[in-house]
C-alpha cells in the first residue's frame, strides 16, 4: 500500500498520470506562488536586518538543504563533528528535535559524557548523533539560538553545528552548508506544496559552500555557481542491533533479508543494500520519523514471515526506536552509513578558519 509520502513524492515529481492526479497538482502548483513569495520576502527581510538574526558566543556552521528530506543531512553532520572532534574541540549540535516529544523547548540530549533523553524524548536523529559519536553534546529546541545559549550557559561548547539550519535565520552561522541531492537538485523545480523544494531555488545564494550527496562517482547535474564538493553515502558495515561483532554485507551471502526503514527516501536505501549484494527479498517503507509501535512491529513480523527471511535489516536512524521490540523482532542488523567527500582539502580549510577565529 502506497503512504501519503510516497503519493506526494510521486506526484510532485511528476510520476503519477490519472487526470484526478493532475487535477490536484495544477491546484497545488497555484498554492506554490504565494508560499514561494512569502519565504522569498522571509528571507530578504532578514538580510535586510528587518528581522534580527542572534549570533551566538562561538562559531556555528549550519548544515541544511532546500528540499524535503533525503539529502545527508545526518551523515553530513556526523562527518563535520567528527573532523572538529579530531582537532580537539567540544562540539555542540543544535537539532529542532523533529519527531521528539520535547514540544520545541531547549533540551540537552547528550551532555559529551551521557545521554539524557530516550528518542522518543529527543527525536530519531538527535538521538542517533548523541548515541553514536563519544564526546558528542547534542541540544535541541525550536529556537536553535535559545537552544545554543543552553548549551553556553551548560556545556561551554568550542563550536556548533546547526542541524537542518539553512531556513533557521534567526540563528546567524559563521560557515553555510547547502546540501544537494547529486541526481535532481532541485527535484521538479517547484515550491511547496508542488514541489519539494522549501524555498525558491535562488536560496543557493545564500550558501557559501554546496555539497552534492549521494554521486556516487557521478558528476552533478544542474551545478550552481558556489564551490562545491561531490559526496557519497557508503554503506560500511551491518552491526547487530542485540549487539556483538560487525557483519559484512558479503557475509549475508545468499541468505533472505528483509529490509525496513522510516526515512525519507527509503527507496535510496534499499538499492543500497542491494549494490552491496544483500539479497533483499521484502522491503517495507515506513513515513519519516514513523514511531515505532506494536502496528509497525506486527506488521514487520508477518513480511519477515511470509518471505521466509533469516534476518532483518533497518537503519540507524529506525534502530534507536527498537529497542523494546528486539526480541521479537529476531535477528536484526543496523546498516552503518558514512559520508565520503571527494577532494575535501579546500572544504577543511574552510573548517580551519573557524578555528582560527574561535582563537
Amino acid at each position: 500500500m502506497v503512504t501519503l509520502e510516497q503519493y506526494f513524492r510521486e506526484l510532485v515529481d511528476d510520476k503519477r498520470r490519472k487526470t484526478t492526479d493532475r487535477l490536484l497538482l495544477a491546484l497545488l502548483t497555484v498554492l506554490s506562488f504565494p508560499y514561494a513569495i512569502i519565504m522569498r520576502l522571509r528571507a530578504l527581510a532578514y538580510g535586510a536586518g528587518a528581522l534580527r538574526s542572534h549570533r551566538l558566543a562561538r562559531p556555528v556552521v549550519s548544515v541544511g538543504n532546500l528540499t524535503v528530506g533525503g539529502t545527508g543531512k545526518t551523515p553530513a553532520v556526523a562527518f563535520i563533528s567528527r573532523w572538529f572532534q579530531s582537532r580537539g574541540k567540544r562540539v555542540a549540535v543544535l537539532s529542532r528535535g523533529y519527531g521528539g516529544s520535547s514540544g520545541g523547548e531547549s533540551r540537552i540530549v547528550a551532555d559529551g559524557k551521557n545521554v539524557l533523553l530516550s528518542p522518543e524524548e529527543a527525536g530519531d536523529e538527535p538521538y542517533l548523533l548523541a548515541s553514536s559519536i563519544p564526546g558528542l553534546m547534542v541540544v535541541i529546541g525550536a529556537d536553535r539560538y535559545g537552544a545554543g545559549l543552553l548549551a553556553l550557559e551548560q556545556l561551554d561548547p568550542d563550536i556548533f553545528i546547526l542541524d537542518d539550519g539553512f531556513q533557521h535565520l534567526r540563528l546567524a552561522r559563521d560557515l553555510n552548508l547547502l546540501l544537494l541531492d547529486c541526481a535532481k537538485p532541485f527535484g521538479s523545480g517547484r515550491t511547496l506544496p508542488a514541489g519539494i523544494l522549501r524555498e525558491p531555488k535562488s536560496a543557493v545564494d545564500r550558501a557559501d559552500l554546496v555539497i552534492y550527496t549521494r554521486c556516487d562517482g557521478r558528476e552533478p547535474v544542474d551545478r550552481t555557481d558556489k564551490p562545491f564538493y561531490a559526496a557519497s553515502h557508503r554503506l560500511t558495515v551491518a552491526i547487530p542491533a542485540a549487539g556483538g561483532a560487525p557483519h559484512s554485507f558479503a557475509g549475508f551471502g545468499r541468505e533472505r533479508v528483509t529490509a525496513f526503514a522510516g526515512i525519507a527516501d527509503p527507496a535510496s536505501f534499499f538499492d543500497a543494500l542491494e549494490r552491496e549484494g544483500v539479497l533483499l527479498v521484502a522491503t517495507l517503507a515506513f513515513p519519516d520519523h514513523t514511531p515505532y509501535g506494536e502496528e509497525e512491529i506486527a506488521a514487520i513480523c508477518r513480511l519477515r514471515d511470509a518471505s521466509r527471511s533469516a534476518s532483518l535489516i533497518t537503519t540507524g536512524k529506525d534502530a534507536v526506536k527498537l529497542a523494546p521490540y528486539l526480541e521479537r523482532l529476531g535477528v536484526v542488523y543496523i546498516a552503518a552509513l558514512e559520508m565520503e567527500i571527494r577532494n575535501c582539502n579546500s572544504l577543511e580549510m574552510e573548517l580551519e578558519k573557524l578555528l582560527l577565529k574561535q582563537r
